[in-house]
């Protein structure tokens, strides 16, 4: 077995493996696991991922918020997921014959993760039944999130997909919680959002003059206040509301 990374130190880092897939793995295959990893420092901005990539990669957030978005023809985009602290990325790209990566990632904030080795990771998963159970049900979550995400692209209006957006960047924020649905944010709370009309827009796969129009009606109903830099959610729980989609409406 290999010499822990000198990064296995670091209590975020401690706390992101207790809050993914792999915290529930003893201890020993852990370690075997984590040999040869290294963590990364990624500046918000920056693009992590490249749809089309073929190279096998395992990455586990540790701090930040990424998001990957998939690109039509026409130059427009649309959100696909978020990931945070404890967040697995690109366990399809190690069993999957052909991989090529259908989405491209960018990190919206600063951003740490650490980077596993590939053929560690397959082998441990080859030898050891408890590694392939965690990368199971870190697949099985995958993709019942995306299946969940058809409805929410495909069916619910701009309005409601604007809603949920915002949302979710909100809830990006706090560092403990593993990516998935915005929790109900508590009554009488303010949340701010770091985005520009433009950028949630494009996370929304719409165009700016909507956006900035639902904005406005937002605005108008106190739901939401906007400022140069930010979006500010004055009523968490109404915003809420509107992003529920209803199949039977």
């Amino acid at each position: 077995m290999g010499q822990d990374p000198a990064w296995t130190a670091d209590v975020s880092a401690l706390q992101a493996i207790a809050a993914s897939p792999l915290g529930s793995l003893p201890e020993p295959l852990l370690r075997d696991l984590l040999t040869g990893s290294t963590l990364v420092r990624v500046p918000a901005g920056t693009v992590t991922h490249r749809e089309g990539d073929a190279d096998p990669h395992l990455e586990l957030m540790v701090s930040g918020l990424l998001k990957f978005y998939a690109t039509a023809p026409d130059g427009r985009t649309i959100t696909v997921r978020y990931c945070r602290r404890g967040s697995l990325m690109g366990v399809v790209s190690l069993f999957s014959p052909d991989f090529a990566l259908p989405v491209s990632g960018v990190a919206l904030t600063d951003t740490e993760l650490v980077r596993l080795s590939p053929v560690r990771v397959r082998g441990a998963a080859a030898r050891e039944l408890p590694v392939a159970h965690a990368f199971l049900r870190e697949l099985s979550a995958r993709v019942l999130g995306f299946m969940a995400e058809i409805p929410g692209s495909a069916f619910t209006s701009v309005r409601q997909r604007v809603a949920r957006h915002l949302l979710d960047l909100a809830a990006g924020a706090d560092a403990g919680r593993l990516d998935g649905p915005a929790p109900m944010p508590a009554a009488g709370s303010e949340l701010a959002v770091h985005t520009t009309q433009q950028e949630l827009a494009q996370a929304v796969g719409s165009v700016r003059e909507v956006v900035v129009r639902i904005l406005r009606d937002l605005r108008e109903a106190g739901v939401v206040r906007t400022e140069r830099d930010r979006i500010v959610i004055v009523e968490p729980g109404r915003l809420a509301e509107l992003a529920i989609w209803n199949p039977g409406s």
